[in-house]
């Protein structure tokens, strides 16, 4: 991989950059027919197939006047490229966290209203979210010790990025994607959680708490429906915290009440009556 001129980036494998994207790569790669999940605000996600293997492609259009000053009316900085997701991908990878693997990332123009950008991620095949994984489990419960691996390492991924300044900003269960390409139940010592949707993950030296709060509130209120019990929970906030489940909870009390408060208002929003 390589760059371009001071001003623009252009990061694609050489034989993107000797083939298929010799010329114009841009104007190639904002041309793409594919199967579109996302067309709003900007941004178009899509997956597309090329040389017999499947990718995903994000591909960001510039802010405009309406996103930006829409963002400025909320007292939020928008986010407005693909640059973030990009630097994000590799913190993680640093962290040895497993997310979607990096293949190309683009930017072009210096205006924020119109600056071109992209990434594109290798298609994670033989996955599934643990929204899906789980959805069934009040009525199948999982094999105890998987359900306990799974928690455990949702927690250590959920604890490294609060130690490490990162707050993810739609830390929901759906965007842990379990690998099973060893079979619908994977062993629990040996098991894969790749973090995807990454354009919201922020750091800064020390994570501020109403962050902390947010992130742990989604997770707790996307699991409402899983069928989780209390030793559940509580084995979560031990490992999160790598302390005594007590211990964490008399110290850090106001944090956890916080969580619950936070996690309920999510849930009651989600479905317009109180929590079941």
């Amino acid at each position: 991989m390589n760059q371009q001129k001071s001003s623009d980036i252009l990061e694609i494998p050489d034989d993107w950059r000797q083939g298929w994207l010799k010329e114009d790569p841009f104007a190639k790669l904002f041309a793409l027919n594919g199967n579109v999940y996302r067309h709003k605000d900007g941004r178009r996600t899509l997956q597309f197939m090329h040389a017999g293997k499947s990718y995903f492609a994000k591909l960001h259009h510039g802010l405009g006047w309406q996103r930006f000053f829409k963002c400025l009316f909320r007292l939020k900085w928008p986010l407005g490229g693909a640059e973030n997701e990009w630097q994000a991908i590799q913190i993680l990878e640093k962290l040895n966290l497993p997310t979607t693997p990096l293949v190309a990332y683009g930017q072009r123009g210096n205006n924020p209203l119109t600056r071109q950008s992209f990434i594109i991620t290798k298609d994670l095949a033989n996955t599934e979210s643990l929204e899906d994984y789980c959805r069934d489990w009040p009525v199948k419960p999982p094999n105890p010790f998987l359900k306990r691996a799974l928690i455990q390492r949702v927690a250590e991924i959920t604890g490294t990025l609060h130690r490490e300044g990162l707050n993810h900003c739609d830390l929901y269960i759906c965007h842990f994607l379990l690998d099973l390409k060893h079979g619908k139940d994977p062993e629990p010592e040996n098991l894969t959680l790749h973090l995807i949707d990454l354009h919201r993950v922020r750091q800064r030296k020390k994570l501020p708490r109403r962050w902390q709060v947010k992130d742990l509130a989604a997770l707790h209120f996307s699991s409402l429906e899983i069928g989780l019990t209390l030793r559940d929970r509580l084995r979560f906030i031990a490992t999160y915290t790598q302390r005594p489940w007590r211990r964490a909870l008399k110290e850090q009390k106001q944090l956890w009440l916080q969580v619950e408060k936070r996690a309920q208002a999510f849930y009651r929003e989600y479905k317009r009556r109180g929590p079941r």
